[in-house]
C-alpha cells in the first residue's frame, strides 16, 4: 500500500510545482502530458455535479458498482475491493479511499445540500482525506477524532488505528480508553499517531511514523476542489515525506 517511492518521483514533484503555479492549461501541452501520464489526466477541479475522479479496479456506493458518472451524496457508503482504490469528491471534501475498504459518510443535520458532511466512519481500510470544515468528525473502531481545517490519512483495523494530521487541528480519543486523549496542531505531518484497542489506561494513543502516503497525493485531492495545500508555494519544489522518524 505505500505511497513513498511514488513521492520521491522528480516528475511528480515537477507537477506539483506546476499544480500550485497554475500552469497546468491547455495553452501548455507539455505539462498537459505530464498529467496526464502521472494521473490519467491532468487534474483540475472536477465540474459541477461530478464526484468521481478515478476509480482504478473495483468500487461500489451503496452496494452497487461506481462508473465516473455515479454521483455520491453525504449519506452514501464507499467500499472498494482488492487492488483497487476511488478518488472522489463530495461537496468540499476530497478523498482517496484504498483497496478493501469501506466508508460511511454522514450528512450535517437539517442541512438542504445533500453534500455537507458532518463526519466520517472508516470501517476498515485506508483513506487519504482534505477538508476545510471547521467541525468534521472522525470514526473507527478504535478511536474518535475531531478535525479542523485538515488533510488527513487514516488507516482502521479492529486492533489499532494509524492516523496522520497532515495539515491543520486535530483531537483524538480511544475508544477503549478515554484517559487516552491528544490533540495535533500539525503543519506538515508533525506528529502522526497508532490508536490501540488494547492498551493499559492512559496509554492507547502512541507516537506513529509517516507511513503510506504523500505530499502529491494531498495535492491532487486538494485541486479537484479547487485549493492547494498550505504547504504548496509558487517557485518552492520540495520532496515528501519531509519529517524523519
Amino acid at each position: 500500500m505505500s505511497r513513498l517511492g511514488d513521492a520521491d518521483d522528480p516528475r511528480r514533484r515537477v507537477l506539483v510545482q506546476a499544480l500550485a503555479m497554475g500552469l497546468l492549461s491547455a495553452a501548455a501541452p507539455a505539462r498537459q502530458a505530464l498529467g496526464d501520464e502521472l494521473f490519467g489526466r491532468t487534474p483540475s477541479k472536477l465540474p459541477e455535479g461530478q464526484s468521481i475522479y478515478k476509480i482504478s479496479g473495483s468500487a461500489t456506493v451503496n452496494g452497487t458498482a461506481a462508473t465516473l458518472q455515479t454521483p455520491i451524496k453525504a449519506t452514501d457508503t464507499v467500499a472498494t475491493g482488492p487492488d483497487s482504490e476511488i478518488i472522489f469528491v463530495v461537496g468540499g471534501n476530497s478523498m482517496i479511499l484504498r483497496s478493501n475498504s469501506r466508508l460511511e459518510l454522514a450528512a450535517q443535520k437539517d442541512a438542504k445540500d445533500s453534500f455537507l458532511i458532518s463526519g466520517l466512519r472508516l470501517l476498515q481500510g485506508a483513506i487519504l482525506s482534505v477538508s476545510r470544515s471547521n467541525g468534521l468528525s472522525l470514526r473507527t473502531p478504535t478511536a474518535t477524532i475531531g478535525i479542523r481545517g485538515t488533510g488527513v490519512y487514516m488507516e482502521a483495523d479492529p486492533e489499532q488505528t494509524y492516523f496522520c494530521t497532515c495539515y491543520g487541528i486535530s483531537d483524538t480519543t480511544a475508544i477503549s480508553d478515554p484517559e487516552s486523549k491528544e490533540t495535533v496542531v500539525a503543519t506538515h505531518h508533525d506528529h502522526p499517531l497508532y490508536i490501540l484497542a488494547n492498551a493499559p489506561a492512559g496509554q492507547s494513543i502512541r507516537r506513529a511514523p509517516f507511513i503510506n502516503h504523500s505530499d502529491q497525493e494531498l495535492a491532487l485531492i486538494e485541486t479537484l476542489v479547487g485549493r492547494t495545500p498550505p504547504w504548496v508555494f509558487p517557485g518552492s519544489l520540495y520532496s515528501a515525506p519531509r519529517r524523519d522518524y
